[in-house]
């Protein structure tokens, strides 16, 4: 009889399942919002509809990204690269709303109800990957104060 033990999660298993689930949510948004968009409003919908769900999808997964590289580093080194990502992030986004601002190729509506049904799904995605493992935990107490034998 042989005994294979079942492999313990490392602990950035919920991270990598949340960019696991948060991929897969959003691969099903692409294709749905394409097929609504496109046909609610032709070609631009189809661009409005790639566009959404790369500006909210990339947003939401990077900084899942960026938690799990950060879950390696000293926590005030962690810190910094967040706020520094999320700065970047922030930069990036107001910088792609800018020059899409210049074009009329696609759909703004379209574009607008995708990038919000990203954050919501691929947010919603990333939770429930998280939520979903198991990770083992154990909680070491203080040592107990020594205490002379007690003499009867």
């Amino acid at each position: 009889m042989s005994f294979t033990p079942t492999p313990v999660p490392g602990p950035d298993a919920p991270l990598k399942a949340a960019l696991r689930y948060g991929l897969i949510g959003l691969g099903v948004l692409v294709v749905l919002s394409v097929a609504i968009g496109a046909a609610a409003a032709g070609l631009p919908g189809l661009w409005g509809a790639l566009i959404g769900s790369a500006i909210g999808g990339g947003f939401i997964l990077t900084t899942a990204a960026v938690v799990l590289f950060g879950a390696k580093l000293p926590p005030t080194m962690a810190g910094m690269v967040m706020l520094g990502s999320w700065v970047g992030k922030m930069l990036v986004a107001l910088l792609v709303i800018a020059i899409l601002n210049q074009f009329d190729f696609y759909d703004r509506m379209v574009l607008f109800l995708t990038v919000i049904g990203a954050l919501v799904i691929v947010l919603g995605a990333e939770t429930y990957g998280v939520v979903r493992q198991r990770v083992p935990y154990v909680t070491v107490p203080d040592a107990a104060p020594e205490t002379p034998p007690r003499e009867d």
